[in-house]
């Protein structure tokens, strides 16, 4: 399953990663549209049924009450995602509501008396597949083994409730068009829903990998250009939406060539290893560090006015200058320096290549004027880090 011992910890209390939370979110958009497409359709058995197939009226009652329940459901969770609230328990409450849905319909059967229909269903019970795949959605290793185990839980206890309340297998039942009662081939469906529950986990840290390797800078850890570009687009239209403020930075390692060439590549590649390892500690958790290339990094601030984002910048350039670098090859410490340019929205521009652009100038300003410095207005306004 390509499962390592050391990562099982990470599998189950990962690190917060926003380029995983944001394919999760879209993930639970996407199981959200599929449900409440499915509880539409379901709506309409009930009613079909009762009025051209003159059904039991406690049947089609019963089925009505649960299929509109699961249609509510449904609409208010699509409501919820729609609109960007999603809380970290939202994933599991509807992974699990997936799940008790097909427990739920089974269930149905028992409650109708026809219990062969609940343990020996060869439709209803292919559900628990749908709920267990759409799991693997969200991205997240702890939905999964929640909804694998839960599945195998409530199917379990319906086929133990059916067995110890009825005689399956008694000729009253005959000819059985579901089949005989087995254990056997219970205890293979539990095995086969264990088996989908494997394999879901090990999508989702398959997934895992290769969005990190589609996303990470292999050097740094920190996001690359490819990234840091979609997600500046996604932020800046957030802030439209919500009349947010928007800073982003735009860093470069002063005199890194001038490193290179005297202490050699590896020096540079350290240099580079540490400033991501400060970036990745000086910002929140919404905020998005990346390595822009060579020695250039950019930094997102969603909701973050210029002011704001110019003290942190300066705190983060004086960490950079007081942290000196460690030279093995030398066996010396080397002192680095950034500087650093802001642009923010709505102040200085309207879209981000307007506002990349301005950072940029920003960036050359502040080394005109010396390096090592954070400059987040131009010159002729005079406010100069």
């Amino acid at each position: 399953m390509n499962f390592r011992l050391k990562d099982f910890p990470r599998m189950f209390w990962p690190r917060f990663d926003p380029a995983l939370a944001e394919a999760a979110a879209s993930g639970e958009l996407l199981v959200a549209k599929i449900r409440l497409f499915l509880a539409a359709l379901l709506l309409l058995i009930p009613l079909i049924n009762s009025i051209f197939f003159n059904a039991d009226p406690n049947e089609a009652l019963v089925g009505l009450i649960v299929t509109f329940g699961t249609f509510f459901v449904s609409l208010l969770v699509y409501i919820l995602l729609s609109r960007e609230y999603n809380p970290r328990w939202l994933s599991f409450a509807s992974g699990s509501f997936d799940v008790t849905l097909v427990s739920g319909a089974l269930c149905l059967f028992l409650f109708v008396n026809e219990p062969h229909t609940a343990v020996n269903s060869k439709v209803v019970f292919e559900g628990y597949f749908l709920a267990i795949g759409g799991a693997s959605l969200r991205y997240d290793s702890r939905v999964c083994l929640v909804v694998g185990l839960l599945a195998v839980g409530e199917y379990l206890a319906i086929v133990s409730f059916a067995a110890t309340h009825w005689d399956l297998n008694s000729q009253a039942y005959a000819p059985y068009p579901y089949g005989l009662f087995s254990w056997s081939a219970q205890i293979s469906r539990l095995i086969i829903l264990l088996t989908a529950s494997g394999l879901s986990l090990s999508s989702v840290s398959r997934s895992h990998n290769l969005l990190r390797l589609a996303t990470r800078d292999p050097l740094t850890g920190l996001f690359n250009r490819s990234y840091v570009e979609d997600r500046f687009i996604a932020e800046l239209s957030r802030a439209r939406r919500y009349s947010k403020m928007l800073t982003i930075a735009v860093i470069d390692v002063d005199r890194f060539k001038s490193l290179n060439d005297t202490h050699g590549h590896p020096a540079g590649d350290l240099a580079l290893r540490q400033i991501g390892s400060l970036l990745r500690d000086s910002f929140r958790r919404s905020d998005t560090a990346g390595r822009y290339g060579g020695e250039e990094f950019v930094i997102l601030l969603p909701e973050t006015n210029i002011d704001a984002a110019r003290k942190k910048l300066e705190l983060l350039r004086e960490l950079v200058a007081n942290t000196p670098l460690f030279v093995p090859a030398t066996e010396k410490r080397v002192h680095i320096t950034i500087s650093a340019g802001l642009a923010s929205f709505p102040n200085d521009g309207q879209d981000d290549e307007e506002l990349f652009a301005l950072a940029d100038s920003r960036l050359f300003q502040a080394k005109r004027q010396g390096r090592n410095q954070v400059v987040a207005y131009d010159e002729d306004q005079a406010v100069v880090s």
